[in-house]
């Protein structure tokens, strides 16, 4: 099982809790994690991030293909199970429009084929308005989680100077 990260976790680390210029150590912990193939993100996530055009998208773009997953065979099929899921519910016609035009679409097919943790900051909503990546997640059995808990899940740890 891996993680894939939706693009608020990547944008509010650096601009909240894990700055580059504080927290370097929880962007080398994804990039440990993406080498051990435990965390990943998705092209149209790196594409968000990339228009961004700031420190982030540059962290980004030395990540490559290999941090953000090209959606390959297995993921198309998982596509259409979820566009048939986000249609069949009662969501209003506009927000099943956009939400079949955003990353999140992508990234909760990828995670349904690949049977991924996808890692969110958005929470459940009962909204009509905007389908949320938790409510796609449940709806579709695909395990959801927030950052904090993944980073509680692997055992992080970020601690200054010598362990003793």
């Amino acid at each position: 099982m891996a993680y894939l990260l939706d693009a608020n976790v990547f944008i509010q680390a650096k601009n909240l809790h894990y700055g580059f210029d504080f927290c370097p150590a929880f962007w080398e912990w994804l990039i440990v994690g993406n080498r051990d193939g435990k965390v990943f993100s998705i092209e149209k996530v790196g594409d968000e991030i990339a228009a961004g055009d700031d420190e982030l998208s540059t962290w980004a773009a030395q990540r490559g293909a290999g941090f953000f997953l090209r959606p390959d065979a297995a993921v198309l099929p998982r596509l259409g199970a979820v566009s048939a899921w986000a249609s069949s519910q009662n969501y209003e016609q506009a927000a099943v429009s956009t939400f079949l035009q955003l990353a999140d679409y992508y990234l909760v097919g990828q995670a349904l084929a690949g049977a991924h943790t996808v890692v969110t900051h958005e929470v459940a909503s009962t909204s009509t308005r905007k389908i949320k990546i938790p409510d796609a997640c449940i709806g579709l059995g695909v395990k959801h989680m927030t950052p904090y808990a993944m980073l509680r899940a692997e055992g992080a740890r970020f601690v200054l100077g010598q362990q003793g």
